[in-house]
């Protein structure tokens, strides 16, 4: 039975101003972030619980490392988290907190780009980028020591940075952990206008206005922007969370169908009744899916696999 918290989720949403907004809206709100940028920084005290390091990447990106306190680096596996927020909002508060949940909780080095936001940065530029960074970090501590994860939008970069470090032909990270993640810019398929009378968070219609500021001069099917539409081969260990009230679930199962007939291994945690990206959300189901997710990345752990 869903929790009361998670139904409560939605009215929770509303109030803090997170609520489901269509095209117009999308286009006002990307202007005006473009104006007047958010911060990026860990919220106040985070530094408490974990140890925060800032550095920059080649391409001059903010890049903060978190770690727990008193851990020797070196000997830490290496894990990269790529943000949602469809890819013109900066990280949040809930993306921190699970950040230093696992770097707190795991021998893991957790390592957080903050990368350009569109429609200034595109996609074009973002995920060779983002790339690099992964490459970078796999060439320090080994593939088999290096795991990658993203939420929605983030989910949908981190695919389409593992495909890309496929196509260099690089091992495959450890581990790709990707939660409610926007696979499809165009959100075309037919099973999300079903799916958008029970989503109180995401529109189609603003999902196709950010999409159309980050792909820049791609095309819609490119996969740097609408990795559902890669070849499947060969990316190692790939995981999935997604809610039945998420348009996005529809993208999800269309994932789970084409890399069941790939080589790629594929655990699927489908949740019924859950939001959009609910494993961050202050709730028991959330909570039970970050102790699963802690679960997949622990270096300590054995890889499995459940199609």
């Amino acid at each position: 039975m869903t929790s009361l918290a998670s139904r409560l989720m939605p009215a929770a949403l509303a109030l803090r101003g997170s609520r489901r907004v269509g095209a117009e809206a999308t286009r006002r709100e990307i202007a005006g972030r473009a104006l007047r940028p958010r911060s990026f920084s860990p919220p106040r005290g985070l530094d408490r619980r974990v140890d925060i390091r800032l550095e920059r990447t080649a391409a001059g990106w903010p890049v903060y490392s978190v770690a727990a306190h008193g851990a020797s680096r070196r000997d830490l596996d290496s894990a990269l988290y790529l943000h949602g927020g469809s890819y013109f909002r900066e990280i949040t508060r809930q993306h921190w907190l699970l950040v230093a949940d696992l770097a707190q909780s795991l021998p893991m080095e957790v390592v957080v780009p903050i990368y350009p936001l569109a429609p200034s940065a595109t996609a074009d530029v973002v995920v060779p980028a983002a790339a690099d960074l992964a490459e970078c970090l796999m060439g320090e501590c080994g593939a088999e020591r290096f795991s990658l994860l993203g939420d929605s939008s983030g989910g949908g970069m981190a695919l389409a940075v593992a495909v890309a470090l496929r196509e260099r032909t690089l091992a495959p990270p450890r581990r790709t952990v990707l939660i409610s993640p926007w696979l499809d810019i165009t959100a075309d398929h037919p099973a999300i206008a079903g799916l958008a009378a029970h989503d109180p968070w995401l529109s189609p219609d603003g999902l196709r206005v950010a999409g159309e500021a980050y792909r820049g001069a791609l095309e819609p099917a490119d996969v740097r922007v609408s990795p559902i539409n890669a070849d499947l081969d060969d990316l190692g260990h790939i995981t999935v969370f997604t809610g039945t009230r998420d348009i996005l679930n529809a993208d999800a199962r269309r994932l789970r169908e084409r890399i069941a007939l790939s080589n790629t291994e594929f655990e699927y945690h489908e949740e019924r009744d859950m939001l959009h990206v609910y494993p961050l959300l202050p709730t028991p189901e959330g909570r039970a899916a970050r102790r699963t997710l802690r679960g997949l990345v622990d270096p300590r752990g054995a890889i499995s696999s459940a199609r």
